[in-house]
Parts: structure tokens; C-alpha cells; sequence
């Protein structure tokens, strides 16, 4: 039976809706227990949000005369894809150029090696809000970023890093976890701001 109750939207957790953290570090297994202190918000993201591809690839195949007789999985990528715009902050300039490429602060100064080194792998998590008060927590225990957009310095946007990263099967071939749960203190938020 259909309920209009199940449709939502979301909106970012308040303290930020992605998270990152150096891989190994032990990742949440619910939607509400405290995150590892190794993770480090990211901060705002665009109104454009978090897309999440998730879409398996196949393969045809036909029979003579043209009909598909089958169709063969041949992958299934796990990217997400968002723009972090919190320019001056430090772990943002991190996540984009490496952790060991960006040194210093705002008062210190901040130093970006800006090179050909590939990427390292990290845990990310994603928290946001859905309707009602629920929370929806997604984590992604070993993704690295394979992309990031051109960043365009003009007077009418805020600075934009969009990136996108990649998950990596885990041993039991998993690649994200979702974690969903109506929380009550998010709920009685979430009527406060209506």
C-alpha cells in the first residue's frame, strides 16, 4: 500500500553532511552513534547535494536476427559525486589535493602542493536529514577521489571543489552501507525548523 509518509527529502546534518577520515579508521555500523574523532567534516556543500551512481553495467548479447538473449553484468561502479564550497578550510583542500600536499592554517598560512601523486584512499561518511526527523547515515569505508571539476574563480559563486569518488568492494564485496533510523532528537529539530 502506498504512503505518502515514506516520501522525503534531505537536507545535511547540521556540523556538515560529509565526513572524512584516514582508511582503517573504524567506521560507524548505525545511523546515530558518534562518529570517530579521526573524522573531519567537510563543511557546506553546494545546493546541488550528494548524487550517488550506483548503476550496474552490462553487456548484450544477441542471437542471430538481432533479439537480446542475455544480458551480462559486467561491473557495477559506486561513485558519489558532490562540491565541497568551503574553500578556506583546510581538511577541504585536503580531501581535493592529499592529505600530505596541503600544510597550515589561515592564521600560519596555508601551503597547497598542487601534483601528479595519485590519490590515497579514506573512509567517508555522508550524514543528512530525511523528513520526520529521520536520519539517514551512508558510509563508505575505502573510496579515494578520482575526480575534480575545473574550479572557477569568479564574483558571483562561492569557489567550488566538485569531486567524485570511488568505493572499493569490501572483503565481502560491499562497497557502501546505508543506515536509516528515526531519531528523536533530529525529529524534534527538524519540527523546530518547520
Amino acid at each position: 500500500m502506498s504512503d505518502v509518509m515514506n516520501v522525503s527529502a534531505s537536507k545535511p546534518k547540521i556540523g556538515g553532511a560529509m565526513h572524512r577520515a584516514p582508511l582503517g579508521t573504524a567506521c560507524p555500523t548505525d545511523a546515530t552513534s558518534n562518529l570517530n574523532e579521526a573524522f573531519k567534516p567537510l563543511g557546506y556543500l553546494s545546493a546541488d547535494g550528494l548524487v550517488n551512481e550506483n548503476s550496474p553495467e552490462n553487456e548484450s548479447t544477441k542471437a542471430w536476427g538481432g533479439d537480446v538473449v542475455t544480458e551480462t553484468q559486467t561491473g557495477k561502479p559506486d561513485k558519489f559525486k558532490f562540491t565541497m564550497i568551503e574553500a578556506l578550510n583546510p581538511e577541504v583542500l585536503k580531501a581535493v589535493y592529499g592529505d600530505k600536499h596541503v600544510t597550515g592554517d589561515l592564521e600560519t598560512g596555508i601551503t597547497i602542493e598542487a601534483n601528479t601523486e595519485e590519490q590515497e584512499y579514506c573512509c567517508w561518511v555522508s550524514e543528512v536529514i530525511l523528513k520526520g526527523g529521520v536520519v539517514k547515515r551512508t558510509v563508505i569505508p575505502n573510496a579515494k577521489v578520482i575526480e575534480v571539476g575545473e574550479v572557477s574563480y569568479v564574483d558571483n559563486a562561492p569557489i567550488g571543489y566538485q569531486t567524485t569518488i570511488s568505493a572499493v568492494p569490501d572483503e565481502d564485496g560491499n562497497t557502501h552501507f546505508e543506515y536509516i533510523i528515526k531519531d528523536a532528537a533530529a525529529a524534534e529539530a527538524a519540527v523546530a525548523e518547520e
